[in-house]
């Protein structure tokens, strides 16, 4: 049996449409023999784009991960809708009415901000123990109640009727699938989202990700440690905090250290020791940094 091998860091996946995000994590699980292998953010089998895997420890930064904005180039397909909201899902709904750019732009407006979104019942959110999609299919039906989100960010690239290309900046937890759903119920002819690609994930961008087919070759040369980026690039828009010796051996031991005073806005910080390497995740309470998560030994 191999051997488990050690590895504190992240890469930026650019994910191929087809495999889930799930299996990019079995697969890079085997593929590098780190038994412990987490993401910040899902993406549907179907969406392709920014996929950020955390290796080892760095498993413990997700949540930062998890919560960043993300963003996206979405088209959104009207006149038929489905009910995945989707190209996955059975046609439910056909509309040949055609509808102008001009509808489109301004079906957008409503959807800008902090809005009430109601999650696709065909969607990994678990009730009663069992997820959404699992009911879905055996013919259960769920009430969901909506959820707020927000869109920083809702532009029309292009109209191709009846096909409009969008680009999306929004909140953690926003599901792209309903926001296509939700515009065709408000143009009146229905929609679903054609295709997804996620071009950011926080500050991580599809540019600099490296392709799945790459990885999958630099592990099987083992040389995948190549494309491992630092794990304190998951709090990369926080401050650090540099630790002296003494410091050090407060937060290593869980107790506080005092915040200087131009970071007395801060919330959350990165702490480094003295020769510079990422040890923990600072919390603010008052006038005093208390450690959250510590990497250092």
């Amino acid at each position: 049996m191999r051997s488990e091998v050690s590895a504190f860091g992240l890469l930026n996946v650019y994910k191929p449409a087809g495999p889930s995000s799930h299996d990019l994590v079995a697969w890079v699980r085997r593929g590098t023999g780190v038994k412990k292998v987490g993401h910040g953010g899902t993406l549907d089998p179907a969406a392709t784009g920014v996929l950020v895997l955390c290796l080892g420890p760095a498993t413990r930064l997700s949540e930062y991960l998890l919560g960043s904005p993300k963003t996206y180039v979405a088209q959104v397909y009207f006149g038929v809708e489905t009910n995945t909201y989707d190209t996955e899902g059975e046609i439910v709904g056909r509309d040949p009415r055609l509808i102008s750019r001009e509808q489109v732009e301004a079906a957008l407006t409503g959807f800008r901000g902090q809005i009430a979104q109601v999650p696709p019942l065909y969607s990994a959110i678990k009730r009663g123990g069992r997820k959404l999609y699992e009911l879905a299919r055996v013919g259960q039906t769920v009430e969901l109640a909506p959820r707020p989100v927000t869109i920083y960010r809702l532009e029309l690239l292009a109209w191709k009727p009846p096909v409009a290309t969008l680009e999306v900046v929004c909140s953690a937890g926003t599901y792209i699938r309903s926001l296509a759903h939700d515009l065709g119920q408000t143009v009146g002819v229905g929609a679903h989202l054609a295709a997804l690609e996620r071009i950011a994930s926080g500050h991580f961008r599809a540019e600099q990700a490296v392709p799945w087919e790459q990885l999958a070759a630099a592990m099987t040369d083992g040389t995948w440690r190549a494309h491992l980026l630092p794990p304190d690039l998951a709090l990369a828009h926080h401050p650090a905090v540099h630790l002296d010796a003494a410091g050090l051996d407060e937060v290593r031991h869980g107790r506080r250290v005092p915040v200087a005073a131009d970071m007395i806005a801060a919330s959350l910080a990165r702490a480094y020791d003295p020769e510079g390497r990422f040890v923990a995740v600072l919390r603010r309470r008052g006038d005093w940094w208390l450690p959250v998560k510590v990497f250092a030994g």
